[in-house]
C-alpha cells in the first residue's frame, strides 16, 4: 500500500490534530496510509474474510438478509451471469431501480468485472432517460417495474420499441445504437429482456478461472461508478469516480463516524445518490459495518427498522431527521441503539441538530461537504466534534490525504485565513472528469488540480469550513441537485412560453424551491397550472416549479442578461414563507 504525501496549502498545524484521535480498531488516524490500492472487489474480498459470518445486508420490511460470505456468493454468482451475457470490461451498466436488495449485489458484480454502475435517478421521466442514455452510450439498461406513477417497463419500450421484435443479445436501437441488452431485475419475464434468474442461471458458463482473470486485469484507477449530477449547464454531466475515488473516500467517511463490524447501519437514502452507494455501501464494506435497508423513506418503517435491528447510525437529509422526530408515534421507539449517522444536503438548524442529538441519541451525529465530483466528500465533522455548533455551522475538517484551498476567484490565489473565497480540492478523491465533455472537465477541474466546488466559503484558525455563499447558479433542494438552465430549456419548449428563468425560492422545509419567472409569447394566456401539467411525466417530479410568476419583461443587465439576483429578491417578496 502507497501512502499519498499532500501539501497542506495553510501550513496549519491545528488541521492535523484532531486526526490523533483513536479509531474503533485502536489505530491512530496518524498512522494510518493515506490511501489504500485496492478495487471495490478486493475490499469485498477482505470484509469477507475478515467478518464472513456477520450481516452484510438486511431489508426488515421483508426479512431479507446476508452475512458477507452469502453476499459475495451472490455477487460472483451475478458477476459470472453478467460476463456470460458478454459484459465487457469498460462497458456501462444503467441501473434504475430504488432500494431493493439487488441493487447492492448488482453494484458489486459490476465492479468485480471491471463494468461501470451508472446509476439513475429513480424520479427522472421519460425524457431525462432518453437524454442519460444518449449521453453516456450506455451498452446495458438494468430496470425494475417502476415507482411512483412511473411504470419503468413502459418508459424503456416506448424509447426502445425494438425489444418487442428483435432476440435478446441481439438488440439494435435506432434511437439508442450503443444499447446492447435490457435486463429486469426480478422474476418476471418481459420481451426482449433477461430476468434476474436467467442472468444467474447463466453464470455456470462462466469457469472462475476466467472470471478471476478478469478481476485481475483492473486497476485502481478505472471508472467504476458513472453518476449524473446536475450544473448549471444544462443537461445532467457524467462524473466518472474510480476504484481509487470511492474507496479511500468512503474509507475516511467512515472513520469519521468511528464505524467498526459492531455497527448496524440504516440506509433510508436513495442508493442511486452518492449518499446511498458512497456514503452507505462503500463505508460499510470498508469496515465490516451492517447495511439495513428501507426500499424508500417513511419515518415509521425507518424508525421500526432502526428499533429492530438494533441501529447504531441512520443516515438522512435534514428533512428526514425533522419527519421523524415530528411524527406524533415518535416516542413509542426505543432509539438508544443509535450513536452516530450523517446529516447532509442542506443546512440543519440548531435546534433541530439538539433534537437529534437528544431524543434520537445521536450524540455522534456526523455532516460531511463536497459534491459528486469529489468522490464525493472533501470535508467532515467528525463523531467526537467538542460543540454542537460544531456540527451545526461548520463544515467540518478536510478528510485525511485530500487538500482543501478556499481560493481567491478573481486572482487565483490561496485565500487568508478567515477570507471568503471558493472552496476548492485535491487529492485521491477527485474525478477523473465528466464523461465526453472535455471543456466542462476543464472548467471545473483546473491546471493545477483544484476541483471547483463553485461554492464560497473560508476557513478558520483551527481549519473548519464554512459556506458563505455560491458561485454557481444552481437549486438544491432537500438534498436535489437542480440546474435552472436544465428547467428552463425544458419549459422553452412549452407552446406559450416566450422566455423563462428558474431561480431558488428559499424554503424552511426544503432549503429551496424551484420557481419559474415566465414571459407568455403574443396572444398566449397559459396558466400555472399548465405548466405544471406539461412538466408532468416528463421531468422528475422535484425538478418541476413549485412556483410560478409571470412577467411582461425581465430585468436585464446592460448587457441584456437576466438579474436573476432580483428575481431571487422577488421570489422571497412573493413567497416569503414557501
Amino acid at each position: 500500500m502507497s501512502e499519498f504525501k499532500l501539501s497542506d496549502p495553510y501550513g496549519t498545524a491545528p488541521v492535523q490534530a484532531p486526526f490523533t484521535q483513536s479509531v474503533s480498531r485502536g489505530v491512530a488516524w496518524n498512522d494510518l496510509p493515506l490511501t489504500r490500492e485496492y478495487t471495490i472487489g478486493q475490499l469485498l474480498d477482505q470484509t469477507i474474510a475478515r467478518c464472513g459470518a456477520n450481516d452484510a445486508l438486511v431489508f426488515p420490511d421483508r426479512d431479507y438478509r446476508l452475512t458477507w460470505l452469502e453476499l459475495g456468493r451472490e455477487v460472483d454468482l451475478v458477476a459470472r451471469g453478467l460476463m456470460a451475457l458478454g459484459i465487457q470490461r469498460g462497458e456501462k451498466i444503467a441501473l434504475w431501480a430504488t432500494n431493493v436488495p439487488y441493487w447492492v449485489v448488482l453494484m458489486l458484480a459490476a465492479a468485480k468485472i471491471g463494468a461501470i454502475l451508472l446509476p439513475l435517478n429513480t424520479n427522472y421521466k421519460k425524457h431525462e432517460l432518453d437524454f442519460s442514455l444518449k449521453q453516456s452510450g450506455a451498452e446495458n439498461l438494468v430496470i425494475i417495474e417502476g415507482y411512483r406513477d412511473c411504470d419503468f417497463t413502459k418508459v424503456v419500450r416506448d424509447l426502445v420499441p425494438e425489444l418487442g421484435t428483435m432476440p435478446r443479445g441481439m438488440l439494435k436501437s435506432a434511437a439508442f445504437p450503443h444499447l446492447k441488452r435490457v435486463l429486469f431485475m426480478g422474476g418476471t419475464k418481459y420481451r426482449g429482456m433477461y430476468s434476474l434468474d436467467e442472468i444467474k442461471n447463466l453464470a455456470q458458463e462462466v469457469p472462475y478461472a476466467d472470471y478471476f482473470a478478469r478481476q485481475a486485469e483492473l486497476d485502481v484507477n478505472d471508472v467504476v461508478n458513472m453518476q449524473y449530477t446536475s450544473g448549471t449547464t444544462g443537461f445532467p454531466k457524467g462524473v466518472q469516480l474510480t476504484h481509487r475515488n470511492i474507496a479511500n473516500d468512503s474509507f475516511w467517511i467512515a472513520l469519521a463516524q468511528n464505524f467498526s463490524v459492531k455497527d448496524r447501519l440504516c440506509v433510508p437514502v436513495p442508493l442511486f445518490h452518492c449518499f446511498g452507494c458512497v456514503l452507505g455501501v462503500l463505508c460499510a464494506l470498508n469496515q465490516g459495518v451492517t447495511l439495513v435497508f428501507v426500499e424508500r423513506f417513511d419515518p415509521i418503517q425507518v424508525l421500526t427498522a432502526i428499533e429492530k435491528e438494533k441501529c447504531t447510525a441512520v443516515y438522512g437529509v435534514p428533512t428526514m431527521y425533522i419527519a421523524m422526530l415530528d411524527h406524533p408515534l415518535f416516542d413509542r421507539f426505543d432509539l438508544r441503539s443509535l450513536r452516530t449517522g450523517i446529516m447532509s444536503g442542506a443546512a440543519c438548524p440548531v435546534h433541530r441538530m439538539r433534537q437529534v442529538i437528544e431524543k434520537m441519541h445521536m450524540r455522534e451525529v456526523c455532516i460531511p461537504y463536497g459534491l459528486t465530483e469529489a468522490g464525493p466528500v472533501m470535508t467532515m465533522t467528525r463523531y467526537f466534534e467538542p460543540s454542537i455548533e460544531r456540527k451545526c455551522t461548520t463544515l467540518g475538517q478536510a478528510l485525511p490525504g485530500i487538500e482543501v484551498a478556499v481560493i481567491v476567484p478573481e486572482t487565483g490565489e490561496i485565500a487568508e485565513i478567515g477570507q471568503d473565497g471558493e472552496l476548492c480540492c485535491r487529492g485521491y478523491n477527485n474525478m477523473k472528469g465528466y464523461y465526453n465533455l472535455p471543456e466542462q472537465t476543464a472548467a471545473c477541474l483546473d491546471k493545477n488540480g483544484w476541483l471547483h466546488s463553485g461554492d464560497i466559503g473560508r476557513m478558520d484558525a483551527e481549519g473548519y469550513y464554512y459556506i458563505t455563499g455560491r458561485l454557481k447558479d444552481l437549486i438544491i433542494r432537500g438534498g436535489e441537485n437542480i440546474s435552472p438552465k436544465e428547467v428552463e430549456e425544458f419549459l422553452g419548449t412549452m407552446p406559450g412560453v416566450r422566455d423563462v428563468a428558474v431561480v431558488g425560492c428559499p424554503s424552511k422545509k426544503y432549503g429551496e424551491q424551484p420557481a419559474a419567472f415566465i414571459i407568455r409569447s403574443e396572444g398566449s394566456n397559459i396558466t400555472a397550472e399548465d405548466v405544471a401539467n406539461y412538466c408532468k411525466n416528463q421531468i422528475a417530479w422535484f425538478k418541476i416549479p413549485k412556483y410560478v410568476h409571470f412577467l411582461k419583461e425581465f430585468p436585464l443587465t446592460a448587457s441584456r442578461k437576466v438579474r436573476k439576483f432580483e428575481l431571487r429578491e422577488m421570489a422571497h417578496d412573493l413567497w416569503p414563507y414557501a
